[in-house]
């Protein structure tokens, strides 16, 4: 799995927003205090990956094909 795909990245982007979700932003070990990426963050990252995804992998015109006519 390539993680810099945008599918893929997504998917991890969305596991993250799970756990934090199910388990809180923070937690406590014993003295220690952990705290998880923040929500609001993967929460914009998910929506920027869900667009790359829809339009084709990050490109402005995925399935857009150019034609230069010259003269006339």
């Amino acid at each position: 799995m390539d993680i810099q795909e945008p599918g893929a990245l997504l998917r991890e982007v969305e596991a993250a927003i799970s756990t934090i979700l199910k388990g809180g932003q923070s937690y406590k070990i014993g003295s220690r205090s952990l705290t998880r990426a923040d929500l609001g963050t993967l929460m914009k990252m998910r929506d920027e990956l869900l667009m790359q995804v829809q339009s084709g992998g990050g490109v402005l015109f995925g399935n857009t094909s150019v034609a230069f006519f010259e003269g006339r």
